[in-house]
């Protein structure tokens, strides 16, 4: 028995964040039940696709987002699917959106009016910058929030300050973070609701969920012992950090200690250069001319060596370096392998494939990866009927 078993969940989410927030949800046992429209969630429409051929049942991202879930198509842009909407959302704990603000007030379900209608209904809606956001905020991309946040300013570190802020991390990191937290609040509504019969509405906004992630450089501001201004490097922690070219790929590097250019020491055989800092420089002098230094030799030396190897040999000696891993990596993993985090799963379209499996383990409830994601509208004379998973 899986920790959420006995919830149902309505997911009416077309993107990243809210598909991601009822991925998680459902790998821990609630039934959660995708409504799409008749041609299907945007995302089967993104990439990757098996063998690079477009198709609703061929997206590698939809597949990933909607494992354990049941799929039922509605149209609602007309009278007859608002009405049928309405019926299911008596039969269900919460409910998952996250397209705009006023969205869900088309499609019959207001915010404000929630807790009149449907009283015990946990309703959690995803945005970039929240319900009340104004109108020209009510749109937004992940790269736009991940600006917006302030991450693109202040990363990576060592960041030239001449240079442009990143493009962004990865192509969602906004919507899988928000998802994390969207998922989160209905856990933590649907277990007060056991006390007071009430549900709740939740506003996530995306832009908020990622500055709350600025770590740091956030909290050093509100405790005013950094200034924010113009100066990309006065978000950078000192010391020669980044990441380096290696012969096979990059690897990515952390000192921030006397025992770790000890180990560095140890590492390059004591080379010349390295004779010339002086003792705990990290600590004591670490002056950006030191810095570049430092990185300038590093860059030679890690051009020369293989990532994996070097980081083995890296941090057996105590020395934080780590080979930037490509996806085939992952799949080939000892580390992976051993904590079973690849799983395989079959699929009607795609047949049996590894998928990431759930990277946290529980003793006796444990989330697990049941069923391939969906075929477009798969359950919905189930769902429409009433009808239980199977």
């Amino acid at each position: 028995m899986s920790a959420l078993n006995g919830f149902r969940v309505l997911e009416l989410a077309e993107g990243v964040a809210g598909e991601y927030c009822g991925k998680l949800l459902a790998d821990f046992g609630a039934e959660v039940i995708k409504i799409e429209a008749p041609d299907g969630s945007p995302t089967r429409r993104l990439g990757p696709f098996a063998d690079g051929e477009p198709g609703p049942e061929r997206s590698g991202l939809f597949a990933y987002l909607n494992t354990n879930k049941r799929s039922a198509t509605l149209d609602l842009g007309n009278a007859n699917g608002v009405a049928t909407l309405q019926r299911l959302l008596d039969r269900v704990d919460a409910v998952i959106d996250d397209h705009a603000p006023g969205w869900l007030t088309s499609a019959g379900l207001d915010p404000l009016q929630v807790g009149t209608t449907h009283p015990a209904l946990v309703l959690c809606a995803i945005s970039p910058h929240g319900q009340d956001a104004p109108e020209e905020r009510r749109h937004a991309t992940d790269l736009t929030v991940f600006h917006a946040s302030g991450w693109g300013f202040h990363t990576p570190t060592g960041a030239d300050p001449a240079r442009p802020p990143l493009n962004g991390a990865g192509r969602f990191l906004p919507s899988y973070e928000a998802g994390l937290d969207a998922a989160l609040c209905i856990v933590a509504a649907l277990f007060e609701r056991e006390q007071s019969a009430r549900g709740r509405v939740i506003d996530i906004a995306m832009q908020q969920v990622l500055a709350s992630r600025a770590d740091y450089v956030l909290a050093q501001m509100v405790a005013g012992d950094m200034e924010a201004s113009t100066s990309r490097t006065a978000f950078d922690l000192a010391g020669p950090a980044g990441i380096f070219r290696c012969a096979d790929g990059y690897a990515y590097i952390w000192m921030s200690a006397p025992a770790h250019w000890d180990a560095l020491r140890t590492l390059l055989g004591d080379p010349a250069w390295m004779q010339t800092f002086p003792e705990r420089w990290l600590e004591r002098a670490c002056t950006p001319e030191r810095v570049a230094e430092c990185r300038k030799h590093l860059a030679a030396w890690l051009a020369t060596q293989h990532k994996a190897q070097v980081a083995a040999e890296a941090q057996a000696l105590g020395l934080t370096l780590v080979p930037v891993n490509d996806a085939e990596d992952l799949l080939a993993s000892p580390q992976q392998a051993f904590r079973r985090y690849f799983v395989e799963v079959w699929h009607p379209v795609l047949g049996r494939m590894p998928y990431p499996g759930v990277p946290y383990r529980m003793s006796a409830t444990p989330p697990r990866i049941d069923r391939a994601a969906p075929v477009l509208g798969a359950h919905t004379q189930d769902v429409l009927a009433g009808g239980d998973a199977a």
